[in-house]
């Protein structure tokens, strides 16, 4: 089981209601209404928090291994992505997709970036191996 060495933050969230609750940090900074996804509710849903976290994890990884690469990144490169809900047997699963976005960057330089991201982002190492997951340079 993969752990910190040493940890520099902790996330405190507190959520009633599952699907359709609320969620709130333990530092205000956070506080959303939750409806189930494809339905017409106020919030957001778990799934869209997934990506808006791993997207934003996943870039910011990116600009560390790119400073390791003495790689320059474009001022436009983006991650969207886009988290699969569906049910497995008794359960339900995810599948991600990682849709990076490098534009002037050589598309073999591009690939070994995200390759060597998807090694570093703490997101991507929680579920390695867990769940199905797709990177592509777009």
């Amino acid at each position: 089981m993969n752990r910190p060495e040493k940890v520099i933050y902790t996330a405190k969230v507190h959520t009633t209601g599952g699907r359709v609750g609320s969620s709130r940090s333990d530092d205000g900074k956070l506080e959303v209404k939750l409806s189930r996804p494809g339905t017409s509710g106020e919030g957001t849903n778990p799934e869209q928090l997934f990506a808006a976290g791993w997207s934003a994890c996943y870039q910011s990884a990116m600009e560390l291994v790119a400073r390791r690469m003495k790689l320059a990144l474009p001022a436009g490169f983006a991650v969207d992505a886009e988290v699969d809900l569906g049910p497995t047997g008794d359960g339900f699963d995810v599948a991600v997709r990682l849709n990076v976005s490098l534009p002037g960057i050589a598309p073999d330089v591009a690939q070994r970036l995200i390759d060597v991201t998807h090694e570093v982002c703490p997101y991507s190492r929680a579920t390695h191996g867990n769940i199905a997951v797709e990177t592509k340079l777009v």
